[in-house]
């Protein structure tokens, strides 16, 4: 994990996508026209949360998400997901 030069507002998030799938479970090598976005990721960033709703989850929990929630961004050359903390589903 790396340190963020932005702090996100409010109830958002910045979560860091974990590597889509190369390969199935029986080998077969996935081509990247192919390859469905990730639903999992670790949190590298979390704002201060609302006044009346603290943010629950921290820096490097391992979350999921939906599969079309939040805005890419591209810090730094990586890519990253901002999105509110209401669009995590679980964290694991």
């Amino acid at each position: 994990m790396s340190k963020l030069s932005i702090k996100p507002l409010a109830d958002r998030v910045v979560v860091e996508p974990a590597q889509a799938e190369e390969k199935t479970a029986f080998g077969i090598i996935i081509p990247d026209t192919a390859k469905e976005k990730p639903q999992k990721g670790t949190i590298v960033a979390v704002g201060n949360g609302k006044k009346d709703e603290p943010i629950t989850v921290k820096v490097g929990d391992s979350v999921l998400y939906g599969k079309y929630s939040g805005t890419e961004i591209t810090i730094d050359g990586k890519d990253y997901l901002i999105m509110r903390e209401s669009d995590i589903f679980a964290v694991l």
